[in-house]
């Protein structure tokens, strides 16, 4: 699977990046070690299973090498990464509704399940994000988890700058959280 495009660009002066477009399995596997962790914990939040985020995981790096050589020296690597991983997911999200699946339920591995040094009420919280709808999940993780503005995740899943905003006001309310202190 092809990583889909990104709206801006990546330093492609860094050595590593290069080595990487050049086909050095052994940069990638740099590049693998340096950002898998948090690019799996953005997959898992968004696919809701540790099997899927892992699948999107492998898929994005099968493709990385291709697609870093479309880009240019502009932007932050790990920011790029954290959206491409963000497009593998929903792509993996969109298959997964043409098939029939099971619902997420409490008893599911899940983020929330495999941390039990987390409180109770973070565990809830990691719950509740889980069940979120796909659209609102994925703004709410975009946003509040990972950090990234509302033109970063208009421009990763293809929505209007204002439709980011609706759907993070959504997800709030479905969460039952006022965002008065989350959102800036």
């Amino acid at each position: 699977m092809s990583v889909p495009h990104a709206a801006r660009s990546i330093d492609t002066a860094d050595p590593l990046v290069a080595r990487v477009t050049a086909g050095d399995g052994e940069a990638l596997g740099v590049l693998y070690d340096r950002y898998a962790a948090r690019l799996l914990r953005v997959a898992w939040r968004l696919v809701g299973t540790r099997e899927d985020a892992e699948d999107v995981l492998h898929d994005l790096f099968v493709g990385l090498p291709e697609a870093l050589r479309r880009y240019h020296d502009r932007g932050r690597l790990e920011g790029w990464l954290v959206q491409c991983t963000a497009r593998v997911a929903l792509m993996r999200l969109r298959a997964r509704r043409r098939r029939p699946e099971r619902a997420l339920t409490d008893a599911d591995d899940g983020i929330a399940a495999s941390r039990p040094d987390l409180a109770p009420e973070l565990r809830e919280l990691e719950a509740r994000i889980a069940r979120l709808p796909d659209p609102l999940r994925a703004v709410f993780v975009l946003r509040q988890i990972e950090g990234c503005t509302h033109d970063e995740i208009a421009a990763t899943l293809g929505i209007s700058v204002g439709n980011s905003r609706v759907r993070l006001s959504r997800a709030f309310a479905a969460l039952g959280v006022t965002d008065s202190g989350l959102e800036p």
